[in-house]
């Protein structure tokens, strides 16, 4: 009897197949234009702003309808507007970026010389998460192109709705073998991440972000890793509380905390958490006066990840710490809604699970300290933090914790808002990430610094030549002394 592949072996396979056949369609085309110039890199920027400007109502719709509520006004913040901004950045830069480049000559080589040249590295394979589904598809995309790549993108599976929107999208506005993108459930993530690419970045969890470099190892593609972690919030005894406790909500609070650079745990001086809490209390109840209705409240992205959250909870709650939900409107929420009401845990201990897993809901930790060093001791046992958050005036304390402390990237006095920067690379350190994207960071990362050093028509570099006799060890001694 022949035995039949199973209807999931037919469908990696296909799937598998439709991925070769688009890298193999870039590649040919990359070879044809293998430094394409300004004028071809600029028109796919501006057909990459001109899509999401186009689209960007339809955008939000959709992935709110796969969340089953997230904030119109945070899709625009967060991912639309971020677009745009990065988009018009690389444009304005993107000439001086591609500029090959003066380097430094020792002067025992004059008159020869050193160039920088940057050259794209041929196709980029881009493998983006769900939380923010175009912001992190499309970014690493822009410093792709900028570089004069082939993009490949493979769109989360838990956010179905626009993966398909982005796929017809990208279609209607580039040809298959400028950006091409592919849809399918994990297995084909995993094909996907197998492909003898030139590059290859990678968002999401540590978990699975190990899982993709080893897959990409096997054929040495180079991948940028773009990870999470717990990040830190240090509350500094000079911060002005009721400022602070508002702007840790608000980063906390963002998506519901599904931000890979939100704030997972705060630090601070025990004799301020009462008025934190309290603070905090207040700013939940200012920017969200109730939870259920409201629009502006994004919720958990799936029944999983929802009753994870909830057993964070409960675990800590068993374990003897005290937990302060923040309900302004006194509401009973209705499961299905999948929204979960922000809520503080103290007097945690290491066992719990909150501070051991990356919370990536509204959960925030409060873990409290009587001197700096505590602080500095119990960030550096720990994973390298894809972001760090110093709140307070004293300068002296603040440059204390960010020298002796390593982590992705630091906001100083807020939340989040050094992730958005196009001018300052991004990117996590450790168990956080490797590589680093966004402006000119994103284009040397999706480029090949090629160094090319020009020999002189007068040169001594003959004297170095065989035989060697005593004017050969006359000159290595002269430039061992000038070296």
């Amino acid at each position: 009897m022949q035995l039949e592949p199973s209807k999931h072996i037919l469908q990696r396979t296909a799937a598998e197949h439709e991925m070769q056949r688009i890298l193999d369609l870039q590649r040919s085309a990359f070879a044809h234009d293998i430094n394409p110039n300004k004028k071809i890199r600029k028109d796919r920027l501006q057909r990459l702003l001109a899509m999401t400007q186009a689209h960007g109502d339809a955008i939000a719709s959709v992935i709110s309808a796969d969340f089953g509520n997230r904030s119109l006004h945070q899709t625009k913040l967060g991912e639309l507007l971020v677009v745009e901004g990065a988009i018009k950045h690389a444009i304005r830069h993107l000439a001086g970026w591609m500029r090959t480049r003066r380097a430094p000559t020792g002067l025992h080589y004059w008159p020869s010389y050193n160039r920088i040249m940057r050259q794209p590295l041929g196709v980029v394979g881009v493998i983006s998460p769900w939380n923010y589904p175009f912001q992190l598809a499309i970014c690493p995309a822009i410093g792709a192109v900028a570089a004069g790549n082939r993009v490949i993108l493979k769109p989360s599976e838990l956010t179905p709705r626009f993966s398909g929107l982005l796929k017809r999208i990208v279609a209607e506005y580039f040809s298959e073998d400028e950006i091409a993108v592919v849809i399918g459930d994990a297995e084909v993530g995993k094909v996907f991440a197998a492909l003898p690419l030139d590059h290859l970045l990678f968002t999401g969890s540590t978990q699975v972000g190990r899982l993709v470099a080893q897959a990409a190892a096997k054929n040495l593609t180079p991948t940028t890793l773009e990870l999470g972690g717990k990040s830190p919030v240090i509350i500094d005894p000079s911060a002005d509380i009721e400022v602070i406790a508002g702007r840790v909500a608000h980063g906390k609070l963002f998506n519901a905390g599904q931000t890979c650079v939100a704030p997972d745990y705060v630090l601070l001086h025990e004799s301020q958490q009462t008025q934190f809490v309290a603070a905090f209390t207040q700013a939940v109840a200012k920017m969200y006066p109730h939870i259920g209705a409201n629009p502006d409240y994004t919720s958990i992205i799936n029944d999983r990840h929802f009753s994870r959250l909830q057993s964070l909870i409960e675990d800590a709650r068993e374990q003897g710490a005290s937990i302060v939900e923040c309900n302004p409107a006194n509401e009973s929420l209705d499961p299905q809604q999948r929204k979960m009401m922000p809520t503080l845990v103290l007097a945690t201990t290491g066992q719990m699970r909150v501070l051991q897993e990356e919370i990536f809901g509204p959960i925030l930790p409060i873990l409290t300290y009587t001197k700096v060093e505590q602080v500095v001791e119990y960030i550096n046992l720990r994973d390298r933090p894809l972001a760090l958050y110093w709140m307070g005036r004293d300068v002296a304390g603040r440059n204390h914790v960010l020298k002796n402390t390593l982590s992705g990237g630091v906001t100083v006095n807020d939340c989040l808002w050094h992730f958005v920067q196009e001018d300052v690379p991004v990117g996590g350190v450790g168990a956080s990430g490797s590589g680093a994207y966004h402006g000119e960071a994103g284009f040397r990362t999706f480029s090949k610094e090629k160094a090319i050093f020009t020999v002189s028509r007068f040169n001594s570099f003959g004297l170095l030549h065989p035989p060697y006799g005593k004017l050969f060890e006359r000159v290595v001694k002269v430039l061992g002394k000038i070296l």
